[in-house]
């Protein structure tokens, strides 16, 4: 009987040996984007390599990870379209830093996701947007022919997805825009910029659906948590606000024919 048993585990072990050896690996391709020839000295401007890493993460038939490492990223507007082939992950451990001058931007959005499933946006990095000398031509309530500011990092059609981790600061105009975009997680997010910032809102949502916002510290000079039209299922819990206006209903009645939340 000892024999048996002696033989029955060695059996055991062999398979398990075989099972594991021959699992498929589940960690993510990295596409790194100073492989790409991204610079991270604070002074080059890093689209291209930004966007050409994102292009062949987003088409690799597989999970695939965009990293950003540690040091200063200089980035001019982007837009990270999919569909992606599977889902993508997109780490920020640096700094990514906005052109100083927002007419550099050349966008209404200075880092924009679009069309993508499955996305985690996530990292001990800064997305820094450098407003400080943006907000003095926010003067939108004297002029009529303000410029428009962009805002930092928006989501328009992304689905099942999530941002976690990463602060925002400084941003010219708003910090996180999601439009049309359905169950979606912002949790742990650091989103700040002075209390006297102009038009600094923290997140905007419209026309989105299934929207969970926790465990996340806005403090900027505008709205905290801007609640536009079109929204169902939004859920907002263990958030700090301050300084900033609070989460507010936006535009509240102003259209009589706009559908609000």
């Amino acid at each position: 009987m000892a024999s048996i048993n002696t033989a029955f585990k060695a059996l055991c072990l062999s398979l398990l040996f075989v099972t594991v050896s021959s699992s498929p690996d589940t960690e993510p391709k990295v596409f790194d984007v100073q492989s790409y020839g991204a610079k991270g000295d604070g002074t080059a401007d890093n689209a291209n390599a930004f966007t050409n890493a994102w292009k062949d993460a987003c088409a690799w038939k597989g999970r695939s990870k965009v990293y950003v490492p540690k040091g200063a990223f200089c980035l001019g507007g982007v837009t990270f379209a999919g569909p992606c082939n599977c889902q993508t992950y997109f780490v920020i451990d640096g700094v990514v830093l906005a052109p100083t001058n927002n007419d550099d931007i050349k966008k209404e959005t200075w880092v924009n996701f679009a069309y993508i499933n499955y996305l985690t946006i996530s990292g001990s990095g800064t997305i820094d947007g450098q407003g400080k000398e943006s907000w003095p031509l926010n003067n939108c309530n004297k002029n009529d022919n303000c410029p428009r500011l962009a805002v930092s990092m928006g989501f328009d059609f992304v689905n099942n997805s999530r941002i976690e981790g990463i602060t925002s600061l400084n941003s010219k105009a708003g910090h996180f825009n999601f439009y049309f975009v359905d169950n979606f997680t912002i949790a742990g997010v650091n989103i700040t910029a002075p209390g006297d910032s102009p038009n600094t809102d923290g997140i905007k949502v419209g026309f989105s659906s299934n929207i969970n916002i926790s465990n996340t510290h806005i403090g900027t000079g505008d709205d905290c948590i801007a609640i536009l039209s079109g929204n169902t299922n939004l859920f907002i819990y263990n958030v700090t606000c301050g300084p900033g206006h609070g989460i507010s209903v936006g535009s509240l009645g102003k259209n009589k024919v706009r559908e609000e939340c």
